[in-house]
């Protein structure tokens, strides 16, 4: 898929192994600033390693939002029933505002919907209001369900339901 904002254009591909390094630095310096935010093991699980990004894409899709062949962007997807779990997401903050994390965000939707899931959710931290806007503005809503922290740090779920496509008769 490739899309021409009134920035510079931006790809969207899986992830291969060799990405996980890059991957792991674009989390990084998408959270770093609101390291104070978070407890010590809630921000390690937020910036995973190399290695846990390897995993990461053996349990589930894992896609990279280039820009001039950099990776400036990510979200990783597990399937969990009827859902898609959406966790991993990041934009580099020298990217933010292009319409990357959008990109990103249609991009799994449109996974979601071709292998049949119902209902998208992430987990999300009340601090990171940005964040949560643009889960918003995506059409995702608040909930009750999931968990409430994560090694500490508080947490909340959002879910977004996918219109299946009509099946013709």
């Amino acid at each position: 898929m490739h899309v021409v904002y009134n920035k510079p254009s931006v790809q969207i591909r899986m992830a291969i192994p060799n990405d996980a390094s890059s991957i792991a630095l674009v989390l990084y310096q998408s959270f770093v600033e609101y390291r104070s935010s978070y407890t010590d093991e809630g921000f390690s699980a937020t910036t995973p390693t190399a290695d846990q990004i390897q995993t990461r894409m053996k349990e589930g899709p894992v896609w990279v939002a280039l820009h001039e062949n950099a990776i400036v962007g990510t979200v990783s997807a597990v399937p969990k029933g009827e859902a898609l779990y959406i966790r991993g997401m990041a934009v580099l903050p020298t990217a933010r505002g292009q319409g990357v994390g959008e990109l990103l965000f249609r991009h799994v939707e449109s996974f979601a919907s071709a292998q049949g899931h119902k209902r998208l959710f992430l987990s999300t931290a009340p601090f990171l209001a940005r964040a949560i806007r643009r889960y918003e503005n995506l059409g995702f809503q608040r909930s009750s369900e999931g968990p409430h922290d994560l090694f500490g740090t508080p947490l909340f779920t959002m879910l977004k339901s996918l219109s299946l496509p009509i099946s013709e008769p």
